[in-house]
């Protein structure tokens, strides 16, 4: 029930205790500020793991050759393995109910494109029309490569948002004529990838165009699919673990590599990767929770024990209220009053300056796995939960205590 009188006590008392109130006051906001700061760059941690598992679709599976590490049937180690189409029919035929997307690559690493005037050394690759989805490319002008691209061996190519910026400024590129190692291409398509210039800076076509084009007869260079989203993390991660190894299994044996050789055939398992670091960026929430909070505690200390100076300060005054009638509990409001008080306004500030500081500084902070720093709106509910919470703990020990002074004992009390 609001008392306007008990108020005007509070003030009065904190007016007449400015210096210390303010001192009490900064740490629990210096701790409330913390715990923000430290729970924003949690946040933003979370922010630059999610952008760097953009790059590519989260649930993506890629197989890469080697060269062999052991002897196996009485072949010597250092024999490099290539893959071929037929091996990519071979993923098909067995996995092609199992899988999503899927893509083999073939790629050269550097190769000069140019219209008119301009030109640059761009990546190559030779794709299927699922590759959109395994980069997560959005086209944002015309379209990818398509079934008829790969059966008709057209001279069609879909470039990156990079490679248009360089080679035609202002001018729209559909339809356009690029020459890529001397051999002219029809632009049909412009795409962009969350992974930036580095992934945008790639000349696509059909994987048999390019085999055809620059005489890579069979080759291919890696195999790529995703698998259908699961209910969890733990479920994903089991199915895809149980398909690698079939996967690798037959691979090795069509190969002739042997079962214990792990340098001939490489898989890489973003689902694996991906549960890693999520894991990683809780336990560091966590940790930055607990450090957070043992700052706050810090404060809270603080604001009990000037509470307990505050509580022997006015022993007299509290014998002579219950001298004349005063219940313990309104002994124990009037002090937790003061110190729910003093935490919430102090902890408010706190949390103010903590939240202005990540919206105008946490935008320039962009670095390769902290992005964006902030704190979510359920996170400040919880943080004011907090501080009610804390000041409470703060002042009810020695507002007990207070409570607990017999009238004439405190009447004796110098």
């Amino acid at each position: 029930m609001f008392s306007l009188e008990r108020w005007l006590e509070v003030f009065e008392a904190i007016s007449k205790n400015k210096l210390r109130t303010f001192l009490t006051g900064f740490s629990v906001a210096t701790g409330i500020l913390i715990l923000v700061l430290l729970l924003g760059v949690g946040e933003g941690m979370k922010n630059g793991v999610e952008e760097q598992f953009q790059q590519d679709a989260t649930n993506r599976i890629s197989v890469y050759t080697g060269v062999t590490g052991v002897e196996y049937k009485g072949l010597n180690p250092g024999r490099r393995i290539q893959f071929k189409n037929q091996d990519y029919d071979l993923l098909v035929k067995n996995f092609g109910d199992e899988i999503e997307y899927k893509s083999s690559v073939y790629r050269i690493w550097t190769g000069l494109a140019s219209y008119k005037d301009k030109s640059g050394s761009y990546r190559l690759e030779g794709v299927l029309p699922d590759y959109q989805f395994l980069e997560n490319a959005g086209m944002i002008q015309g379209r990818f490569i398509n079934e008829e691209d790969q059966e008709a061996f057209t001279k069609n190519v879909v470039i990156g948002k990079k490679v248009r910026d360089e080679l035609f400024e202002d001018e729209n590129p559909l339809g356009k004529l690029i020459e890529v190692r001397d051999i002219n291409f029809k632009v049909v398509g412009v795409f962009q990838d969350p992974g930036g210039d580095r992934e945008e800076s790639k000349v696509l076509m059909s994987l048999a165009t390019m085999q055809r084009v620059f005489g890579a007869g069979q080759d291919i260079r890696n195999l790529s699919f995703t698998l259908p989203k699961e209910e969890s993390f733990d479920i994903a991660l089991k199915k895809s673990n149980a398909l690698i190894s079939k996967l690798e299994a037959m691979l090795k044996a069509k190969h002739t590599v042997s079962p214990i050789d792990n340098s001939a055939i490489n898989i890489s398992n973003s689902i694996e990767n991906s549960k890693r670091f999520y894991d990683l960026t809780a336990n560091i929430k966590l940790f930055f929770w607990l450090i957070g909070l043992a700052s706050l505690l810090a404060g809270i200390i603080g604001v009990s024990n000037i509470m307990l100076i505050i509580v022997k300060e006015r022993t007299k005054e509290i014998g002579i209220r219950k001298a004349l009638g005063a219940k313990p509990m309104s002994i124990v409001g009037m002090v937790l009053h003061e110190s729910i008080f003093v935490t919430a306004v102090s902890g408010f500030m706190g949390l103010i300056i903590g939240l202005v500081l990540l919206e105008f500084v946490g935008p320039m902070i962009n670095t390769e796995f902290i992005s964006n720093p902030e704190v979510s709106f359920n996170i400040a509910i919880s943080t004011v939960i907090v501080l009610v919470i804390a000041g409470a703990i703060a002042g009810f020990f020695p507002a007990w205590r207070g409570a607990k002074i017999k009238p004439i004992n405190a009447l004796r009390e110098e």
